[in-house]
């Protein structure tokens, strides 16, 4: 073997490597972390926002169909079951049991618990500091809705 064939190579210990970065920095960049005002133009978060707000607003939109046609038809079905007399329902204790339920809630609404407050407070700060980006969502999302 000649000089030339040989090479010199540096030798990176990669474990150290890896653990002096974050997660978010080797997947997405150093420089990509904070509010969305700051890394995209307003045309690209309205854009970002409405598309993401669309898709969001019409998946909720069939669902919500979905779901109150399984609610009514079940309601439909039980009906139909009681008045050919397949079942006997006991209507003073349903009654009951919806009044006991309606004042366990309204006891236990007083007051949110902290997650609630902790998590309300998190959303509060995400829209404000991305305001742009979550009025594109709400608009899609209602145009969402409404196709």
């Amino acid at each position: 073997m000649s000089e030339k064939d040989t090479e010199t190579f540096d030798v990176i210990e990669l474990a150290e490597h890896v653990k002096k970065q974050q997660w978010w920095n080797k997947m997405f960049g150093k420089n990509n972390s904070g509010p969305a005002a700051e890394k995209y133009s307003v045309a690209k978060q309205l854009a970002i926002g409405g598309v993401s707000g669309w898709c969001a607003g019409y998946l909720f939109q069939k669902v919500g169909k979905l779901a109150a046609s399984a609610v009514g038809g079940g309601f439909f079905l039980l009906q139909i079951a009681h008045h050919t007399g397949y079942i006997q329902i006991d209507w003073k204790r349903v009654e009951q049991d919806v009044n006991k339920a309606k004042k366990q809630l309204k006891l236990s609404s007083d007051k949110p618990p902290k997650e609630v407050r902790t998590k309300f407070n998190e959303v509060q700060v995400f829209v404000k500091n991305n305001i742009v980006l979550t009025g594109g969502f709400a608009g899609g999302f209602l145009l969402g809705l409404a196709s």
